[in-house]
C-alpha cells in the first residue's frame, strides 16, 4: 500500500489505483461538500464537453473511493456560450457548498465569468482555456492546467512551416478569443519562417459552407489551411469542401477538432492526412495512466486527448479541498491558497503538475497529431516528446 505523504495526490491525481486505499478513511467535514463543472456538455461542442464531464465524473468517484467522503458533482452546461457561462456561473457562486469549479472550457467563456468567480473568492481549473491573457489580468482565481496560445502558436506555425514545407498559408478563425488569438500566433511565427499568409478570413461558430472560403484559399496558392476552431463539425465541413474541389491543401485544426466523431467520421474520409494540435498527451500508451484509462474506458467507451486535463484538473481541486479541511479552514478562500500551492510528483497526463505565479500550469507541451484512418496519431516533434514520467512515492 502507498503512504501518504502530506496528501491524497501520491495516490489519486497519479492516476495510481485509488481502489487500493479504500481502508484508508479520512474525516469528512461536517456539511456537504461539492465542486462544480462548467463544459459544453450539449451544443455544437457537446461530444467534446461531455467527455470532459464524464473524466471529471471519474475523478470525483476514485476521490470518494480512496478518501471516504461523498463529494458531489454539480454540472453547468454552458454550451460554449459566454452568455450561458455567466448564467452557469451566477448560480455555482450562489452555492456556498460548492468550493471549486473545474472549467470553463472556452476561453470566451472564462473572459465572461473570471471577474465573477475571482470576486467570491471561488477557484477555477479549466483543463482546455488556453488564451495567454486569461492570467495576465484580473482573474485571480482562474488557473489551468494545460498550456497557452503563446506556445501553441508557435509549435504550429513553424511545424506547417519547417516540417511541412509550406510557404502559403490560408488562416480561418471563428471570431473567438481562443481562435483569434491562436491564428494570430501561428500567423507571426509562420511568417517569421519565411512563409507567407495568403489570406485569413473570419466566420462563425454556426457557419456550415466553407466552400467559397477554400475557392479562395485556391485560388491564392495556399498550400495549408490552418483553421483554429472550436467546433469540430465545422472542421469536417472545411475537409468536405477541400476534397470536393480537389484542392491540393493541407487541413491543420487545432484542440477543437480533435474528436474521432465530429471531425474525423464527419468528415466521410475526406479529412484523412489533415494535423490537429492539442494541449495534452494521449494517455492511452502512458503506463502511469493504464489504469485509469482501463476504467474510464470501461465505463465511458474511447475518449481523446479533451478528458484527462479536466481529471487532472478535478483532482488538483479535490486534493486542494482535501488539505484545507485537514487544516481546519475549509473555505472558498483557502481552497483558492491550497490550490496556488498544488505539487504533483505525476499526473494522470505523465509528468508533475504545479502552477507558478499567474496560475499557468509550469512545463506542458503541445502535441501534434495527425489523421490516420479513424484515429489521430502523434507525430513525433521535438514539441511531442512527453516528461519522463516520475516514481510515485512509495
Amino acid at each position: 500500500m502507498f503512504k501518504f505523504r502530506k496528501s491524497l495526490v501520491g495516490v489519486l491525481a497519479l492516476a495510481v489505483v485509488p481502489m487500493a486505499l479504500n481502508s484508508v478513511v479520512f474525516a469528512q467535514p461536517e456539511g456537504t461538500v461539492k465542486i462544480g463543472i462548467m463544459a459544453p456538455i450539449t451544443g455544437p461542442a457537446g461530444s467534446i464537453g461531455t467527455e470532459q464531464l464524464n473524466w471529471a465524473k471519474l475523478a470525483v468517484a476514485d476521490f470518494n473511493a480512496a478518501s471516504g467522503w461523498n463529494v458531489e458533482l454539480v454540472e453547468g452546461d454552458t454550451q460554449i456560450d459566454p452568455a450561458i457561462a455567466v448564467t452557469v456561473a451566477e448560480s455555482m457562486i450562489a452555492d456556498p457548498e460548492i468550493y471549486a469549479v473545474v472549467g470553463p472550457a472556452g476561453s470566451q467563456e472564462v473572459s465572461a465569468v473570471g471577474a465573477a468567480f475571482a470576486e467570491a473568492n471561488l477557484v477555477t481549473i479549466s483543463g482546455s482555456a488556453t488564451d495567454p491573457g486569461l492570467t495576465q489580468g484580473d482573474f485571480s482565481t482562474f488557473f489551468r492546467v494545460v498550456p497557452t496560445d503563446a506556445d501553441q502558436g508557435p509549435t504550429d506555425g513553424e511545424f506547417i512551416a519547417n516540417e511541412l514545407g509550406a510557404t502559403k498559408l490560408f488562416v480561418i478563425d471563428d471570431q473567438t478569443s481562443y481562435a483569434v488569438g491562436l491564428a494570430d500566433q501561428a500567423s507571426a511565427a509562420f511568417e517569421e519562417a519565411g512563409g507567407e499568409i495568403v489570406g485569413r478570413e473570419s466566420v462563425t461558430q454556426d457557419d456550415q459552407d466553407f466552400s467559397t472560403i477554400v475557392t479562395k484559399a485556391a485560388g491564392a496558392g495556399a498550400e495549408v489551411i490552418f483553421f483554429p476552431g472550436q467546433i469540430a463539425s465545422q472542421g469536417a465541413l472545411v475537409a468536405q469542401a477541400i476534397a470536393e474541389q480537389g484542392a491540393d491543401i493541407v487541413l491543420f485544426g487545432a484542440d477543437g477538432f480533435q474528436s474521432v466523431d465530429d471531425f474525423i467520421k464527419g468528415s466521410a474520409g475526406t479529412a484523412e492526412g489533415a494535423y490537429v494540435s492539442a494541449f495534452a498527451p494521449d494517455i492511452h500508451n502512458l503506463e502511469s495512466s493504464a489504469d485509469v484509462v482501463a476504467r474510464y474506458t470501461e465505463q465511458y467507451g474511447e475518449f481523446g486527448t479533451f478528458g484527462p486535463p479536466t481529471y487532472a484538473a478535478t483532482m488538483v481541486v479535490l486534493e486542494a479541498i482535501w488539505r484545507a479541511s485537514e487544516a481546519g479552514d475549509l473555505t472558498r478562500e483557502a481552497v483558492v491558497t491550497e490550490v496556488a500551492n498544488t505539487a504533483q510528483e505525476l499526473s494522470v497526463l505523465g509528468g508533475p503538475l504545479a502552477f507558478d505565479e499567474n496560475g499557468d500550469v509550469e512545463g506542458a507541451s503541445f502535441y501534434i497529431f495527425q489523421v490516420k484512418g479513424d484515429n489521430f496519431e502523434l507525430v513525433p516533434t521535438t514539441a511531442a516528446e512527453p516528461e519522463p514520467e516520475a516514481t510515485p512515492a512509495s
